[in-house]
C-alpha cells in the first residue's frame, strides 16, 4: 500500500477501539444472512456469548495498529491459519468475508466511513487475505489427510462428571501430529439446522490404539453446546464420525529444557499429551492442575502415573481454592505452557506475570477464540 493509504488505516485505530465489536457483530449477522451455508463453519455459541466478534475485532485492530510492522501479527496469523485449515476454509471464502466486513464498517460508521477510508480498507483487506491464503496453502499441503475423513469410535470413557474421552481409528490414515494439537469433528445433529464443526484437543501422545480426544459437555439453554452434547448423548462405540487432520501451533519447543505445564478443567486435554511427550523424552517438567472438585477432575490415573517422571500438583477449588502466586514460586525459571477456559487464562496469565515470569516464556491456548484475550 502507498504511504497515504497506510496513514488512513492508522487513523481508523481509535474508531476500531470504540466500535470494533459492533462492526464485527454486524459483520457476522450480515454474512450469515447473505451466506447461510457458512453457518456450518462457525461456532454459534461463541457468536451468542460474543467471543467470536471480540476475537475478530481484536484481530482487525491489531492489523491496523501494526500496518508498518506486520511481522508482529505472525503468531496470530499462524494460529488462525491452523483453525481455518482445520475447518476447510478456502480462498473462495475470503472475498465473501471482505465484502461483508466493508458493509459492516459502512453500516456502523455511516458518513464517517468516507470513500477514502473504505478504499484504503478494501485494499488492505485484500493484502491481509493474500497473507492468510498463502499461509493456509502450505498448511493444506502439510496436513496428514485431506478434508474430513470417517473414523470409527472404538472406545468411549467417562473421565469426570462432564468430560468424555473418545478413542477413534481409521487404519488407512497416518496419525501424524504434535502433542498439543487438536482435531476437528463434523456432525449433523438431527434437530440442528446446520452441520456443526468443533475443535477438540488430542489428549494422549500414545496412538497405539488410535487417536484419543476429550469432549466436555458445554453450556445450557441458549448457550448449550450443540456438538459437545451430541457427542456425549448420541455418539457411541462403533459409530463413525467425520474428522479433519490435526492442526494447531500450541506445541512444545524442543529446545526448552525446563517446562511448567498449567491447566484448568478441560484444559488438561492438550496438556496431558504434552506432559506424556515430555515424560517420554526425559524433559525436566512439572504439572499444576486446577479443577472444581474431585468429580470434575479427569485423567486421575494418568496424572498419578506422571508422578513417576515429574512433579504433579492437583489443586481442587473445593476445598483447596484456586491456583495462586505461591503455587508458582518454585518454577520461576521455566517455560510455561498453559491451557484452560477464557476466565482461567486471564487469571493465570496475570498471576504468572505478577510472579515474575517473562511474558515471552508464557505460551497459552484458551478454549475459545484466542484473540478474544488480546488487547
Amino acid at each position: 500500500m502507498n504511504k497515504n493509504k497506510k496513514e488512513i488505516i492508522k487513523q481508523t485505530v481509535p474508531v476500531l477501539k470504540e466500535h470494533g465489536e459492533t462492526i464485527t457483530t454486524y459483520f457476522y449477522q450480515n454474512m450469515f444472512k447473505a451466506h447461510p451455508e457458512l453457518l456450518n463453519m462457525f461456532n454459534q455459541t461463541n457468536q451468542k456469548v460474543g467471543n467470536q466478534p471480540k476475537a475478530l475485532a481484536n484481530t482487525v485492530l491489531k492489523a491496523a495498529e501494526h500496518i508498518d510492522h506486520l511481522e508482529v501479527l505472525t503468531p496470530a496469523v499462524i494460529g488462525i491459519g491452523h483453525k481455518h485449515r482445520a475447518l476447510n476454509v478456502k480462498p473462495e471464502h475470503y472475498p465473501i468475508v471482505g465484502e461483508n466486513l466493508l458493509i459492516a464498517i459502512k453500516e456502523v460508521l455511516g458518513e464517517a466511513a468516507t470513500p477514502e477510508i473504505m478504499d484504503a480498507w478494501e485494499e488492505y483487506y485484500g493484502e491481509l487475505a493474500s497473507v492468510f491464503i498463502d499461509v493456509e496453502e502450505d498448511m493444506y499441503e502439510e496436513s496428514a489427510w485431506e478434508g474430513f475423513q470417517e473414523f470409527k469410535v472404538t472406545k468411549k470413557e467417562q473421565l469426570s462428571d462432564d468430560i468424555v474421552r473418545f478413542t477413534v481409528e481409521n487404519k488407512n490414515l497416518p496419525l501424524d501430529y504434535r502433542a498439543g494439537q487438536y482435531i476437528t469433528v463434523k456432525v449433523k445433529p438431527e434437530h440442528y439446522p446446520n452441520e456443526a464443526l468443533r475443535h477438540y484437543s488430542i489428549c494422549s501422545a500414545d496412538t497405539s490404539n488410535g487417536l484419543q480426544f476429550a469432549v466436555k459437555r458445554e453450556g445450557a439453554g441458549d448457550t448449550r453446546g450443540v456438538v459437545s452434547n451430541y457427542m456425549h448423548d448420541e455418539v457411541g462405540e462403533m459409530d463413525t464420525i467425520q474428522i479433519s487432520a490435526p492442526a494447531g501451533d500450541f506445541t512444545v519447543d524442543q529446545g526448552h529444557e525446563k517446562i511448567l505445564f498449567v491447566a484448568g478443567g478441560v484444559g488438561a486435554t492438550p496438556i496431558m499429551a504434552m506432559a506424556e511427550e515430555a515424560a517420554v523424552n526425559n524433559v525436566d517438567a512439572a504439572l499444576l492442575y486446577s479443577a472444581l472438585d474431585e468429580s470434575h477432575q479427569p485423567f486421575k490415573e494418568e496424572m498419578e502415573a506422571l508422578k513417576n517422571n515429574m512433579d504433579v500438583h492437583v489443586k481442587l477449588t473445593h476445598p483447596d481454592g484456586f491456583l495462586v502466586h505461591d503455587d508458582f514460586k518454585d518454577y520461576l525459571d521455566r517455560e510455561v505452557y498453559i491451557c484452560g477456559s477464557m476466565h482461567f487464562m486471564d487469571a493465570m496469565i496475570n498471576i504468572l506475570k505478577d510472579s515474575g515470569f517473562e511474558e515471552s516464556n508464557i505460551h497459552y491456548e484458551p478454549f475459545g477464540p484466542k484473540m478474544s484475550l488480546a488487547g
